[in-house]
């Protein structure tokens, strides 16, 4: 049987009788294991004595007291190597997954790795001043990061420490940065709608506030172009949002930072930043403290969005620190893990049920594909924990189509649950009409012998890809969008040349918002458009396209008589 090495420090000798009530009192403690002992001098300790059982200590001297340890059972280790923000430790026999450790520079680690003889802990921060043979200590908590209302409007890394050059946050509460999801019976359905103010996605893809919709696409298609506008569309809707740059270079980052000051959204927003130069630790933990943010406004009944830009970069990290703790390597070099990895992240987005609080959180997670490969490790995990996707496609960019969405491939699986009913209504053709356009078009490449149904469903649907164009910067109004897709999906359009379908969209938003106040307001106030509204609806789009077919001179000359 293995003796356990039991050292005993005292500031003085001890005599012959007192070193046999000590023997006497750690054979009790011990509970009868076999140990030896060795004693040992340190006048520093003042009096009292120091008892070290393996990696514990058992701090009893007078020193221990003024320093406010008196009979603290401490669990203390040393570093055996360090490098790569990776530090593994002997000792800390009783250190737990999760758990923080103190390194004796004030430096703090995460513990990864629990092994027979060792552990292994990533450091959060610097690791260039821990050197073999420091110390650490085991804090017995769990990671956390401090928020108040106060986070609002600064710029963050994934410990809570400001960036910005602004005063430090002080914290209302501790939000632990990983957290067991909230269970079916804490939530309800998504049926709120959030709005992206992009016509394409409110109108075909619509997102649910509590929902998990990915952003897919290669790099370099407006994947964080998206987000950005989904930002800057919650300005007075009263959701909070936070983003999260994981990876991303810093001139990127102060972009993103610039244009939501310019657009004066920062003030409702959090930004989280773990860059490319930030240590893989750091990268590791950005999107997990962005959530424990978040959720500490869900559980005040808040609405939250979180966009993860992107969870591509969030895996490498965490391939980076398992290869470097040595962990055994699958698909791509990736631990085995790696599904897991991004569940317990994204499944904590949700809508709370109303005994809850009624807060939600939305999570608009982005991956980035290579040559447009869904089918790949990272891409194929996270489209099965989302419920959707947004597919932008590079050839649909490069050919001018901004948002580059492709139709087919898109999908949200809560669908019109979180449409307005006014949306629902006029857009329920639109994906049919567009879907069947790019089937036509691609066949009508290979004949000119094209029967006149088929050349009104490819000329529709040219207007209709027209219409869904949507400069950066520029969210819509839901209502504004509602009235753009009645007036491509009702047909009014087929005859307007490309060139100025835009333009009609433009004209036709603001006539009906002046000459028509009385029916803007009625779909505006009741989010509903009944069988009376629709009639009235289709009405003043064919007097508005008579209008402004005249004032372009393209106006038809049966068309002609019937103004004469």
């Amino acid at each position: 049987m293995r003796k356990s090495k039991v050292l005993v420090t005292t500031a003085t000798n001890l005599s012959s009788q007192e070193r046999l009530r000590v023997k006497k009192s750690i054979a009790t403690f011990l509970g009868g294991k076999s140990f030896v002992l060795e004693y040992k001098v340190d006048p520093s300790l003042l009096g009292g004595l120091k008892i070290q059982i393996g990696s514990k200590t058992l701090d009893l001297s007078l020193s221990g007291e003024l320093e406010g340890q008196k009979r603290q059972l401490v669990d203390e280790g040393r570093i055996i190597s360090v490098g790569d923000s990776v530090a593994w430790l002997d000792g800390l026999d009783g250190a737990m997954y999760g758990e923080i450790i103190k390194f004796s520079n004030e430096t703090y680690g995460l513990v990864l790795n629990l092994e027979k003889d060792k552990l292994g802990t990533i450091i959060l921060g610097k690791s260039e001043t821990l050197r073999k043979g420091d110390t650490a200590i085991s804090t017995g908590e769990i990671l956390s990061i401090g928020v108040s209302d106060k986070v609002l409007g600064r710029i963050i890394d994934p410990l809570g420490t400001p960036l910005d050059e602004k005063e430090a946050l002080v914290a209302d509460k501790l939000m632990p940065v990983e957290k067991i999801a909230p269970s079916i019976i804490e939530r309800e359905p998504v049926s709120v709608p959030l709005q992206t103010g992009i016509k394409a996605i409110d109108s075909m893809i619509p997102i649910g506030r509590g929902q998990r919709e990915l952003i897919i696409g290669d790099r370099s298609t407006g994947k964080t172009a998206i987000a950005l506008d989904t930002i800057i569309n919650q300005k007075d809707s009263g959701v909070i949002c936070i983003y999260v740059a994981i990876g991303q270079k810093r001139a990127k980052i102060a972009h993103v930072i610039n244009k939501l000051k310019e657009y004066d959204v920062l003030k409702n927003s959090v930004v989280v930043v773990a860059s490319a130069s930030d240590p893989a630790s750091l990268r590791y933990l950005a999107p997990y403290s962005a959530t424990a943010i978040g959720e500490y406004f869900m559980e005040k009944g808040k609405d939250v969005l979180v966009i993860y830009d992107d969870l591509t970069k969030h895996a490498w990290a965490y391939r980076e620190i398992s290869l470097l703790l040595k962990r055994p390597s699958g698909r791509e070099a990736y631990p085995g893990d790696i599904f897991y990895l991004h569940s317990k992240l994204l499944e904590r987005a949700c809508k709370l049920a109303k005994e809850k609080g009624g807060g939600s959180l939305t999570a608009l997670p982005i991956v980035e594909t290579l040559s447009g490969d869904v089918s790949s490790y990272i891409p194929t995990n996270v489209i099965s924990i989302t419920d959707g996707q947004i597919y932008l496609e590079s050839d649909l960019f490069f050919s001018g189509i901004r948002p580059a969405l492709n139709v087919g491939l898109s999908v949200s699986r809560v669908g019109g649950k979180a449409q307005l009913p006014a949306m629902k209504k006029v857009a329920g053709r639109l994906r049919l009409d567009l879907s069947q356009y790019w089937e036509l078009a691609t066949f009508a490449q290979f004949t000119t012998d094209l029967d006149p149904v088929t050349k009104q469903k490819i000329e529709r649907g040219k207007r209709i890809v027209e219409l869904l164009k949507q400069p950066q910067y520029e969210p819509m109004h839901v209502i504004d969008e509602v009235l753009a897709i009645f007036l491509g999906v009702s047909g009014a359009l087929d005859e307007i040349p490309l060139e100025l379908v835009q333009r009609a969209e433009k004209e036709f938003l603001g006539f009906i918002k002046e000459k028509e106040k009385k029916l803007f307001t009625k779909i505006a106030e009741s989010k509903d458009i009944n069988e009376e509204t629709w009639q009235k609806l289709t009405e003043v789009v064919t007097n508005f396209i008579k209008s402004f077919k005249e004032r372009q001179g393209i106006l038809k000359e049966n068309e002609k008589s019937e103004i004469n």
